[in-house]
């Protein structure tokens, strides 16, 4: 089995949480302390949730933390080994077995070798951080063969045997829970459930990631997108959509706009359907008015 990692200079999920928020990432101590066991257990994390409620971007700060390259599988209906591990470079390999008459040519050397990012995590898992993200939007057969991957952190090249990190890889998997995961999956990661935060929390984001919206603006947006995410939406707005949309509704109010017509003239930033800002449309101006807008 691979060895277990050290996580240098992070000893608690308190310090791990404080780590993140340097990188720009409001972690709570539920999210913290899951990521903080999966790093000293050596298990990969799983982060479900619903869109936009920050999964990635958290693999991404947990990276950046971290100091590894982040390589981010994503993940797509019909997604198969190739794209995940490997694909020999047949052009080359035909060139190399003209060159050498057929004879003597190694074909299979890593010169001929295209490395996807599940291999190039087992080479260098002290130097990479694996997202797989959105595992949810795959099948169940590519589910299936995640798991001997994430059991040993091993994977098997017919041409080339076995490969297996030397250590334990940190490896990430976000679901949006389009539909239910298998359990031999789950039972292999430590699991966080990522809920929208509270407004409090939202506010406190939007601040920091915006630093130039005000105080008054980053309330009403958090209170007006909180309002939103309780209509039947087809695409609820996500922590993204309301950071631009202060973002936004600001840069008009420097232009000129008035409150609340930067929000209502800016709300294809935090909807991006027709059908929702249809919805939404005859319902604007009270959600703003209520948000205090």
């Amino acid at each position: 089995m691979p060895v277990r990692r050290t996580i240098v200079g992070i000893s608690s999920p308190r310090e791990l949480e404080e780590a993140l928020r340097a990188a720009y990432y409001l972690a709570d101590d539920g999210i913290a302390t899951a990521a903080y066991l999966a790093l000293a257990l050596g298990k990969p994390l799983l982060l479900e949730g619903a869109p936009g409620v920050g999964k990635t971007e958290a693999a991404k700060s947990l990276a950046g933390v971290l100091g590894r390259a982040l390589l981010r599988l994503q993940c797509y209906e019909g997604i198969d080994a190739a794209a995940a591990l490997y694909e020999w470079n047949f052009p080359r390999q035909m060139l190399a077995l003209r060159r050498e008459g057929g004879e003597h040519a190694d074909i299979y050397s890593d010169e001929f070798l295209i490395e996807r990012p599940m291999l190039q995590c087992l080479r260098r898992p002290d130097r990479a951080m694996l997202l797989i993200d959105e595992i949810d939007r795959s099948d169940h057969e590519f589910e299936a063969f995640l798991l001997e991957f994430l059991s040993d952190f091993q994977i098997s090249i017919p041409e080339r045997g076995p490969i297996r990190a030397y250590e334990r890889p940190v490896v990430v998997l976000t679901s949006n829970r389009t539909r239910e995961l298998h359990e031999a999956l789950r039972r292999r990661c430590v699991y966080h459930w990522i809920d929208y935060p509270s407004p409090e929390r939202e506010m406190r984001i939007i601040t920091m990631r915006a630093s130039s919206v005000a105080e008054r603006t980053a309330r009403a947006v958090v209170a007006a997108v909180g309002r939103l995410r309780r209509e039947p939406l087809a695409k609820r707005p996500g922590v993204a959509e309301a950071v631009e949309w202060a973002e936004a509704a600001t840069l008009l109010n420097a232009q000129g706009a008035r409150w609340p017509e930067a929000f209502r003239r800016s709300l294809g930033v935090v909807l991006k359907d027709e059908d929702d800002l249809l919805h939404v449309e005859p319902k604007i101006d009270a959600i703003l008015m209520e948000a205090g807008a």
